[in-house]
């Protein structure tokens, strides 16, 4: 590819020098554009190619902020996750009453799992074009950071005597799980399109409810 060596230093799409800052708007910009093509076309179907015309780029600007394409798929949904659940929802030292804090936990994780983009991804992880080593890059940027993050906010409550949970991983997964439940089964398999928010908000409650009784400390159970 001769033209890349005709480049000039002045062309903005060349490789960062290091200590060279990044543009991050094209950095934004291309992960947008990933999120979108791998929703749409599944891993094997989107091309950097593709990802880099979307966004307004070079391709050699999109391998120069995420190296290939894996890095670029775990970073788009890892960025999508971030978006609707950030660090600072897990802060376990926080102040405010638990309830309120799993509450908002679960309201950000049934929003995020719910929309269009996340209900697309999941019936693509399910289909046999999507071979199991882009199933462990989807679980590893997305489930497995989100009970990662909520693990350590249950270990802070735990230490603070808040919550008995003599399984910290186990719970955090339980805790997801139960929040999908039929709800999210049943908008996943088309069969229920858009529930009313009464519906979610109990569906909610009544999870968080029953974690709650299910890991009371001793003195309260």
């Amino acid at each position: 590819m001769v033209y890349y060596f005709a480049m000039t230093p002045a062309d903005s799409d060349r490789p960062a020098s290091p200590g060279r800052p990044k543009d991050m708007a094209k950095r934004a910009a291309i992960l947008a554009a990933a999120q979108d093509m791998f929703t749409a076309q599944g891993f094997a179907g989107a091309s950097m190619d593709q990802i880099a015309a979307a966004a307004g780029v070079s391709k050699l600007t999109v391998y120069s902020h995420f190296g290939d394409k894996d890095t670029l798929f775990l970073e788009a949904v890892r960025a999508v996750c971030e978006a609707q659940m950030p660090p600072a929802l897990f802060i376990g030292e926080c102040t405010g009453p638990l309830r309120v804090q799993l509450t908002g936990i679960a309201s950000a994780f049934f929003k995020l799992i719910t929309s269009d983009q996340a209900l697309s991804m999941h019936r693509m992880m399910l289909t046999r074009a999507s071979d199991r080593h882009v199933r462990e890059l989807f679980w590893t940027a997305g489930p497995a950071r989100v009970q990662a993050a909520f693990a350590q906010f249950l270990q802070a409550r735990v230490e603070r005597g808040e919550l008995r949970v003599p399984d910290i991983d186990r719970a955090a997964a339980q805790f997801f799980s139960l929040l999908k439940g039929e709800l999210h089964t049943r908008m996943a398999s088309g069969l229920c399109v858009d529930p009313p928010q009464a519906d979610i908000d109990a569906h909610i409650a009544a999870t968080v409810d029953l974690f709650l009784r299910a890991h009371a400390p001793p003195d309260t159970a």
